[in-house]
């Protein structure tokens, strides 16, 4: 099919040149291969398209109508190889994002703000999804996810960006904690996200699964530490917010907790400039929230 696409255009442009040697020139290629993509083309039609002498070149009738039907096609072929090449060469265009609702929105918001000032030739779409795992669409250009467990394989490219710690947080005046090991969180309320959440500890090479008892479910982030704030229950939370809020305490543990992983997902090996620079931004932007 490409190959075919090719002919057509080959012959556009010896029609254009006037001539074998100057087409051959304008193309970039030896006048002998043009000159065989040409009998190629007549062949499959059926019909001689040129009729060429050794001072000048001629259209056959066919030559003529293919000319006349195929160089608006040809034309606009171009336009649209023209157009991909500026789109993923230029830093412009939409940029579409996926985010989920738990990376919290003040951070992102910030961030994408003062990359929007930066490149004002990029327009940026951001989405939001509150499931444990996104419903990845191929509208969206990169798809960043937070996990604690592998991700499931899938078509698109997966690049783990940070890890972050988390600790089990609670109200400053929260009275009812008494954890010695790590099975008494199984008797603390607790503000979840989704049901039957789990809190997965590190114990040497195991993971350690713990099922605390639901008190709240949230699915709004800031819902779930304005509850735990007011000593509703422990919530889990990511280091950098949790220590970030003077009205909330860790939970002394005897193991920690199995890290955040931040993952990114995008479609294919070569992506835009517009992509390329956002997410270089992005990381040189959001590693201070591991430290």
């Amino acid at each position: 099919m490409i190959k075919a696409l090719e002919h057509y255009a080959f012959f556009t442009v010896i029609v254009e040149e006037g001539s074998m040697t100057n087409a051959a020139a304008r193309l970039g290629i030896p006048k002998s291969k043009l000159s065989r993509r040409l009998a190629v083309l007549e062949q499959q039609l059926g019909t001689q398209l040129l009729i060429r002498t050794t001072r000048a070149q001629h259209l056959t009738e066919s030559g003529l109508l293919l000319y006349q039907h195929c160089k608006p096609h040809v034309d606009a072929l171009f336009d649209a190889q023209h157009l991909v090449n500026d789109a993923v060469s230029s830093v412009k265009g939409k940029l579409s994002l996926l985010l989920p609702l738990e990376f919290f929105n003040k951070v992102i918001g910030q961030l994408i703000t003062d990359f929007a000032l930066a490149y004002p030739a990029v327009e940026i779409h951001c989405h939001h999804y509150s499931q444990y795992q996104p419903d990845i669409d191929y509208q969206y250009d990169l798809v960043f996810v937070l996990h604690e467990q592998p991700l499931p394989s899938s078509q698109w490219i997966a690049k783990t960006l940070l890890s972050f710690p988390q600790s089990i947080y609670c109200g400053q005046g929260y009275s009812h904690l008494r954890c010695t090991a790590l099975n008494d969180l199984t008797k603390q309320q607790a503000i979840v996200a989704k049901p039957k959440e789990a809190w997965l500890f590190r114990q040497n090479n195991k993971t350690l699964v713990i099922s605390p008892k639901t008190a709240m479910m949230l699915s709004s982030p800031e819902m779930r530490v304005q509850a735990c704030q007011q000593g509703i229950g422990l919530l889990k939370l990511p280091d950098y917010i949790g220590k970030a809020d003077h009205k909330l305490r860790s939970v002394k543990l005897p193991h920690a907790l199995v890290a955040l992983q931040l993952s990114l997902l995008y479609q294919n090996r070569t992506i835009a400039a517009k992509t390329r620079v956002f997410l270089d931004y992005f990381q040189s932007k959001i590693g201070c929230l591991s430290e």
